[in-house]
């Protein structure tokens, strides 16, 4: 799933995907904005079949955050 994960930020954000680790902060290590942010985020649920809502998308920090609820949320 991280790989998955990582090779949608890489292409939506346009970074080498060799710089987004689990633990990368969104905004200060892959220099994302809020609103590359919510792209990213609305992408992910395109993908996964999931929904994000406010309250769940403002606890997103990281790439390990974004793993985490896909893989909990995700339909079977």
């Amino acid at each position: 799933m991280f790989e998955k994960v990582q090779s949608m930020i890489s292409e939506l954000l346009g970074i080498d995907s060799a710089k987004i680790a689990p633990e990368s902060d969104f905004i200060t290590d892959l220099k994302a904005d809020s609103l590359d942010i919510v792209q990213m985020l609305i992408a992910m649920e395109n993908e996964f079949g999931i929904e994000f809502d406010d309250q769940e998308m403002q606890k997103i920090k990281t790439v390990n955050d974004v793993v985490g609820f896909i893989e909990k949320h995700k339909k079977q």
